[in-house]
């Protein structure tokens, strides 16, 4: 084999069908081809996958044997699996999915070193049986890499811990000449060192690509009926679109599914509890049609690659900014404008913390989620770029994005610290009549001066606080509540969320720290459907339009592109964009190959997918000329 063919740009070019690398791939790729290892966190979207796909297909080349790749999730794995081997590349997984028959056919392919790239998850590969296996073939030299994916699983201290991910440390000690890769989309400076402690990738070369995605416009909304605030998001900003909606219960992601089916949208629920058949339907439909709204616990989306999700939504409360941005990055994979949108209250922050401090953790790890559940809130709180915020979580500096809630309607704002001091002030005096507690509910009646039952049964009309605060709104006071336990001033305690005065309450009572709080408001109203040049279809539905701009003669290719992609994913058993991309099929129908030459130019053909479909592709666009 020539030394080209050998190339990693060459391999990008022949099996993937793109020209160039982007960002740092060419960087990592040529580093773990020749051997190297290394640690990646590139953001969702970002190519990731590459990294270690092109290297092992190099090193195949090289006769250096199989890629092992470890792998969280069985969709995950089916999916990537699908598409190598649409693009010409053997590859298997093993898996519970899998018959005996089925399994011990893929080991001898794996055995045989004519495998590209096996997937399998932590606790299979580290199995007496699969340990064995990879001894034999290290032995005869057909081992080329470990790519270890979702690496932040390994760590305590990132969002989405995983214990099977804690044996992967014998890859390096059983086999410490076969190069890794660990890669994750999501990693802040102490989970960065906890992965390489525990992975031992002291000496690996360390990649970090910007956490940047600037199509994906930030928005968090406070709640004041958080469905109806959902509702009006989609229907105003997404109707027709793939979207995620996350809940915290599994009961609360049934009702919101139910409901949003009761409003005319296609809704489907996805938890931990439901059948894993159902799972798997849910979770296919999903992948394969269009329009389908995903209502999930964060059960669900590690390693989705549906690039045309055009929406997440949150409506309770992540619980840090590494599973926040994890979620919104399932969102705008292919580039196009997505939205990230989280409906945010008081009952969230109160959650979280009475979560954190229920733990049976150790003190140490509950102050670093105190500490990230902070940066999240104050995130949340904001009234200056959230982009901003954001990307210096992960130590990346950046300018106003233009393209965030704030940049684009920037909130007004108030002095809240007078109000901060009464609020204070008030269970301060709660606390001195026989050590009263009470909740945010029964505070905001006393300040407000309004006179119920619970409030004359303790006889707190009597009190000198009582209707300080009246010339502020319920939603208002919510606001100031929920910034003072945000910053700490406040915590809640018990069945019953009482609050409790901090040590730092002293400094606002005295006046020295000033509370800028935003003005409640409501998203505005506006659609992206005129930006993005939707077609209404005669049934009723909604056309998605192409990625790039197309005259009516070349939406018509397009559409004819999308109808015989979809036949070949039926025929296939595969998501269509595994076949090809809209952006690929979109190119296409704009410049309209006329030669088998011509459409290999086009980005996203490789060789394997020119030679099995170049012909009908030809057929299909002089068809709709």
């Amino acid at each position: 084999m020539t030394a080209t063919a050998l190339a990693p740009l060459a391999v990008l070019n022949e099996v993937f069908g793109y020209a160039a690398f982007r960002g740092q791939q060419q960087d990592i790729i040529q580093h773990v081809s020749a051997g190297g290892d290394a640690l990646v966190l590139m953001p969702t979207g970002g190519g990731k996958s590459l990294c270690y796909q092109v290297p092992a297909i190099v090193r195949h080349r090289r006769e250096q044997g199989v890629a092992i790749v470890v792998s969280p999730l069985i969709a995950l794995m089916h999916d990537q699996v699908g598409a190598l081997e649409e693009a010409g590349v053997h590859a298997a997984f093993l898996n519970s999915t899998l018959t005996l028959d089925d399994t011990q056919k893929i080991e001898r392919e794996m055995m045989s070193g004519r495998l590209v790239l096996l997937y399998a998850a932590p606790e299979r590969i580290t199995t007496p049986r699969m340990l064995a296996q990879l001894d034999s073939l290290h032995e005869r030299g057909l081992l080329s890499l470990f790519a270890i994916d979702e690496a932040h699983c390994v760590s305590q201290w990132g969002h989405d811990f995983r214990e099977d991910y804690l044996s992967l440390n014998v890859l390096h000690e059983r086999w410490p000449d076969v190069p890794r890769i660990a890669l994750t989309a999501t990693a802040d400076d102490l989970t960065r060192a906890d992965i390489i402690t525990r992975l031992q990738l002291q000496t690996a070369r360390v990649f970090i690509s910007s956490f940047d995605r600037p199509n994906i416009r930030y928005s968090i909304v406070e709640k004041d009926d958080a469905r109806k605030q959902l509702l009006r998001f989609i229907r105003d900003e997404h109707e027709g679109d793939a979207g995620i909606v996350y809940c915290q219960s599994r009961k609360k992601v049934e009702e919101t599914a139910a409901w949003l089916n009761d409003e005319g949208l296609a809704a489907l629920p996805y938890h931990a509890g439901l059948d894993a058949d159902v799972r798997k339907r849910h979770q296919d439909r999903f992948l394969r049609e269009d329009g389908i709204v995903m209502v999930a616990t964060i059960a669900f989306g590690m390693g989705i690659d549906k690039p045309d999700v055009r929406f997440v939504a949150h409506l309770d409360l992540p619980k840090n900014i590494e599973s926040y941005y994890q979620e919104t990055g399932r969102a705008g994979r292919d580039g196009a404008p997505a939205d990230a949108w989280m409906a945010y209250g008081l009952a969230d922050v109160v959650n979280q913390r009475r979560m954190i401090d229920e733990s049976p953790a150790e003190e140490e790890f509950k102050r670093g989620q105190r500490s990230k559940l902070d940066a999240l809130l104050a995130l949340a709180e904001a009234h200056d770029c959230r982009r901003v915020r954001l990307l210096a979580y992960f130590g990346e500096e950046s300018s106003p994005c233009g393209n965030c809630d704030n940049c684009l309607n920037p909130p007004a704002t108030w002095d809240a610290t007078e109000a901060s001091r009464k609020a204070l002030s008030c269970i301060y005096r709660f606390h001195q009549n026989r050590g009263q507690r009470f909740g945010a509910g029964h505070l905001i009646d006393v300040l407000r001066g309004k006179v119920t039952d619970k409030v004359s049964q303790y006889g707190h009309e009597q009190l000198s606080t009582f209707g300080i605060g009246a010339d502020l709104s319920e939603t208002q006071w919510r606001g100031v509540l929920r910034q003072l336990i945000a910053l700490g001033h406040l915590r809640t305690e018990g069945e019953y969320n009482t609050l409790e005065l901090t040590a730092s309450a002293r400094e606002v009572l005295k006046g020295e720290v000033a509370l800028l709080l935003r003005v409640p408001s409501e998203a505005p109203k506006t659609s992206r459907s005129g930006r993005t040049g939707r077609v209404t279809k005669a049934g009723g539905g909604r056309e998605k339009p192409a990625p790039i701009a197309l005259d009516d003669d070349g939406q018509r290719r397009y559409a004819a592109l999308k109808a015989w992609r979809a036949e070949v994913a039926r025929e296939h058993n595969l998501p269509a964009y595994v076949v090809f991309h809209d952006a690929t099929l979109a190119e296409m129908a704009r410049d309209q190959p006329s030669s088998l030459d011509e459409l290999g130019g086009i980005s996203g053909v490789g060789a394997k997918k020119l030679e099995a479909y170049g012909r009908e592709i030809l057929r299909v666009l002089g068809e709709a000329a």
